[in-house]
């Protein structure tokens, strides 16, 4: 059979798409293993990523939580860099929340309380008189169904989860998915999506706690960090927005411009004692775009790695680990102490629900939640 010029080149490139996947899937593969049982008997498991720069990503799909990322420093030697434990027991009742996958809804509502479409809903209260990342049992705490969808674009771990009406107080059967693709280029891309079949609120994000020397080492007081954003949400005595919009200019909170974490965290400043540090929300600058947009840039001079937070999402909780107080004995055992690690958790803002002025965070049925956030890893 005589074959024409277009075939011809379509099966040259059939093949050298097939060729390339499969030299990926040489260098990148998926592995799964043991990761422990839950209190109930439940086998757990641990979905290892990896990249053909060798860069690692581990998550385990109890509480959608991404366990490691390692990645290079400078001169190329590996390291961890996010804070966590070494088998699931730690994750178990753990109120620190490292590496989750926060729902249904991320950070504070005030009072446990909310009102939609008329009705008032009343939440568990975990954090003093509010409600803080999903409740007693939010989505850090349960069991998600995993599935392998890697694809040429990268290896990727697809977590779903369906959220009966009721759970934890929140109105609606909802279906979320969230998957996880680490490409070649050292990004780990998380992509939110989820549908109800009852109006109600919805903010997924992620809680990785990081620390770019590596091992959990040390403070991040000297990370560099720029946030793109120009203003930020101060809150009250219980952590929870007062509504106001505030200009960073001028203030401890402006991080336009590459700054160390730790020059300004112990001024004298009435938002920095009332958290302990910062513990904020940022309004980016870019807003709630379609496109992903640059919302942060962390470095750490030390090991030269470089962490670009990009969503789509319109604000950005920066959390410098003040609660952390060295009784938590983390992977190794190490002991993980204030300010060992800084949190970046793209979302909308917190406690919206009670605030009209705010970003929505209602979903209705027929319409799909998505919102994507990407963590790039950078040397210099």
């Amino acid at each position: 059979m005589k074959l024409s010029v277009p075939m011809v080149a379509f099966l040259l490139v059939s093949l050298l798409t097939v060729n390339a996947w499969s030299a990926q899937g040489k260098k990148s593969t998926m592995q799964k293993q043991a990761f422990g049982k839950t209190d109930d008997g439940q086998q757990m498991d641990l979905y290892t990523l990896t990249n053909a720069k060798g860069m690692e990503v581990a998550i385990t799909n109890f509480g959608g939580t991404i366990v490691s990322i390692k990645v290079p420093d400078k001169n190329g030697n590996i390291a961890d860099v996010l804070l966590g434990y070494d088998d699931v027991s730690g994750y178990q009742g753990g109120k620190a929340y490292f590496g989750a996958t926060i729902g249904r809804y991320g950070n504070r509502i005030a009072k446990g309380k909310f009102t939609l479409d008329g009705k008032t809903y009343t939440l568990p209260q975990n954090d003093g008189v509010n409600t803080l990342h999903g409740g007693t049992k939010g989505f850090s705490q349960r069991v998600w169904t995993a599935k392998d969808v890697s694809s040429p674009a990268g290896q990727a771990l697809q977590l779903t989860y369906l959220s009966k009406d009721g759970e934890e107080g929140f109105p609606g059967n909802l279906s979320v998915k969230v998957v996880f693709t680490l490409a070649n280029t050292n990004e780990l891309k998380i992509d939110y999506s989820a549908t109800t079949d009852k109006d109600t609120v919805l903010n997924l994000t992620n809680h990785s706690y990081f620390n770019l020397s590596g091992k959990g080492e040390g403070d991040i007081l000297g990370t560099e960090l720029t946030l793109h954003a120009s203003k930020f949400t101060p809150v009250d005595a219980t952590l929870i927005p007062t509504g106001e919009l505030r200009a960073v200019k001028g203030t401890p909170f402006d991080f336009t411009k590459s700054t160390a974490i730790g020059a300004r965290i112990n001024q004298d400043d009435e938002q920095l004692k009332l958290a302990g540090g910062y513990d904020h929300n940022w309004v980016l600058d870019a807003g709630k775009t379609v496109a992903l947009h640059l919302a942060a840039q962390a470095y750490d001079p030390t090991s030269g790695r470089e962490l670009e937070v990009l969503t789509t999402e319109p604000g950005i909780q920066f959390y410098t680990g003040n609660f952390l107080d060295g009784s938590i004995h983390g992977k190794g055992d190490k002991v993980y102490n204030k300010h060992a690690a800084f949190c970046l958790e793209t979302q909308h803002f917190p406690d919206s629900p009670n605030h009209p002025k705010f970003p929505t965070t209602e979903l209705k049925p027929g319409q799909r939640y998505h919102t994507m956030t990407v963590f790039k890893f950078l040397t210099k």
